[in-house]
């Protein structure tokens, strides 16, 4: 039986960095639990002060498949690379014809770089572009392969 598991990214501003992941992997803000018509309530009924309400952000998958993600606001900035990152795999794999694959790699930069993402850099395999390094809007690294 595997475990059911969930990414946590720290973060100084978790509702803004959420809303770029959503639009990076197609995820939303799940429901709030049953029996609360809000997020808002669940946070009162649970007496979480006001002031910590933004402390934390989280997303689901659409299809309650994928693992969830957090982002919760700790102090310090991000200082090294990551031990662990994200692969995005928008070209279908290295079994796709690169003609295929690389343009559908350079279009998902391009909109990852309009929505706060920068490029650190692109990685060659026999000779021609694999893959891309960027970061979010914060500087965690991931890669659109």
């Amino acid at each position: 039986m595997s475990t059911n598991w969930g990414l946590t990214i720290d973060c100084a501003h978790p509702a803004k960095l959420a809303e770029f992941w959503a639009l990076a992997l197609g995820y939303v803000e799940p429901p709030p639990p049953a029996g609360f018509a809000s997020w808002e309530a669940w946070l009162t009924h649970y007496e979480v002060p006001e002031e910590e309400w933004d402390d934390g952000a989280y997303l689901a998958d659409p299809d309650g498949v994928k693992p969830s993600m957090s982002f919760l606001k700790v102090p310090e900035s991000k200082v090294v690379k990551n031990r662990l990152h994200l692969d995005l795999r928008v070209g279908g794999g290295r079994e796709t014809p690169w003609e295929t694959r690389w343009p559908r790699v350079v279009a998902e930069v391009e909109r990852l770089t309009a929505a706060g993402a920068t490029v650190i850099g692109e990685h060659e395999l026999r000779g021609r572009p694999d893959h891309v390094v960027m970061a979010d809007p914060e500087g965690h690294e991931f890669c659109v392969v």
